[in-house]
C-alpha cells in the first residue's frame, strides 16, 4: 500500500476537537490529512467530505471560489452530528498546483471562465485523483459515506476507487458577487448540483 499512516493529533477547532491524522503518499511524496470527529469506525454511513486543498479559499479568504467557506461549513455540520471526517487532499486548483492556478487566474482576469482558463494551460478541466481516499478510510474505520458535495462526478470517481457512497448531501455555501459566474461555470461545464446557494455578503455588496 502505497499511502501509509504518519501520526495523529488533537486539533481544537472554533466548532470542536477534531483529531487530525497525517498520512503519506509514497509514490507521490504528498502528504494528506484526515480530520476526524467521533467515532467513525461504524457500520453506519459516516457524514464526510473530500476536500481538495485550496490555498487562496482555505487560508487566504478568496471570495472568487466556494472552497473556504465549503471546508468550514463541512467541519462545522460533521461537529455538530457529533460525527464525521473530512480528507484534506494536497491537490491544489483541481490537480494543477499552486502557481498554474495562478496562471487560470490570470486569464480568468482577462474573460476566460475557470474550465476554459485550464485547458489554455493544457489540462483538463479537472485533474484531482481520488485514489488515496480508500486507504485513508479504512485506516479510519469508515465503510461507507454520506459525502457532502455537489459534485456528482466525485461521487462516481470515488465509488470507482471501491469507497461506498450511501448517498449526497448538498453544500451549497458562499456565493458572492465575485464567484457568481465560477459557480455556473461549474454547474454548466463540470456538472455540479446547485440551485439555492447561499449568498455570503461582502464590502461591495453592503
Amino acid at each position: 500500500m502505497t499511502v501509509q499512516y504518519v501520526a495523529d493529533s488533537k486539533l481544537p477547532t472554533p466548532w470542536g476537537v477534531f483529531t487530525m491524522v497525517g498520512f503519506e503518499d509514497k509514490t507521490t511524496g504528498k502528504e494528506h490529512v484526515a480530520l476526524v470527529f467521533g467515532d467513525v469506525d461504524t457500520e453506519e454511513p459516516v457524514l464526510g467530505r473530500i476536500h481538495s486543498e485550496c490555498l487562496t479559499g482555505d487560508a487566504l479568504f478568496s471570495l472568487r471560489c466556494d472552497c473556504g467557506f465549503q471546508l468550514q461549513e463541512a467541519l462545522k455540520r460533521i461537529a455538530e452530528e457529533g460525527r464525521g471526517v473530512l480528507l484534506y487532499l494536497r491537490q491544489e486548483g483541481r490537480g494543477i498546483g499552486l502557481l498554474n492556478k495562478i496562471r487560470a487566474y490570470h486569464l480568468q482576469d482577462q474573460g476566460a471562465d475557470t474550465v476554459e482558463a485550464n485547458e489554455r494551460l493544457g489540462f483538463a478541466a479537472d485533474m484531482r485523483d481520488y485514489s488515496m481516499c480508500l486507504p485513508m478510510l479504512r485506516h479510519l474505520g469508515v465503510r461507507s459515506l454520506r459525502l457532502m458535495t455537489n459534485n456528482p462526478r466525485k461521487v462516481k470517481a470515488l465509488e470507482q476507487y471501491g469507497i461506498n457512497v450511501a448517498g449526497r448531501e448538498p453544500l451549497q455555501v458562499g456565493k458572492n458577487s465575485h464567484n457568481e459566474h465560477y459557480l455556473q461555470t461549474k454547474m454548466g461545464k463540470l456538472g455540479h448540483m446547485m440551485t439555492e446557494v447561499h449568498f455570503q455578503g461582502d464590502g461591495d455588496e453592503g
